[in-house]
């Protein structure tokens, strides 16, 4: 069976740093794209990074240069290390998988497998 989840979220200030971890498991995580999204109240849920099947990576304009995914075939995970956090960074961050082999599509219809969800807030 597939299953996705991740962790890490906290309540952190503005310019501290959080890595977030994503397990899967039930497919070949290099044959398929995994994707960050987060979404904060009110709002639509928004693509951050993704990491194709290639482990070639692709971000968000917000976290650009702040932003670092990463995976660990071996281990079944990928991680999005989060630097220089903002209170724009505040949501809940999912990690999800690709529907498709090799694809790292930004809309979130393109994802069939989600995980539950982990809170990060950035307040000072």
């Amino acid at each position: 069976q597939v299953h996705v989840a991740e962790s890490g979220g906290d309540l952190v200030q503005p310019g501290d740093s959080l890595r977030l971890s994503c397990v899967v498991s039930g497919f070949p995580l290099n044959y398929y794209s995994i994707g960050w999204f987060r979404q904060a109240p009110g709002k639509e849920r928004e693509a951050v990074s993704c990491m194709n099947w290639r482990a070639e990576p692709k971000y968000a304009g917000p976290v650009k240069g702040r932003f670092t995914i990463s995976r660990n075939l071996t281990e079944n995970m990928v991680f999005l290390q989060m630097n220089d956090l903002t209170a724009e960074d505040t949501g809940v961050y999912y990690c999800a998988r690709s529907s498709t082999y090799s694809t790292c599509a930004r809309d979130p219809n393109e994802y069939d497998f989600w995980g539950q969800g982990t809170q990060v807030t950035v307040h000072s």
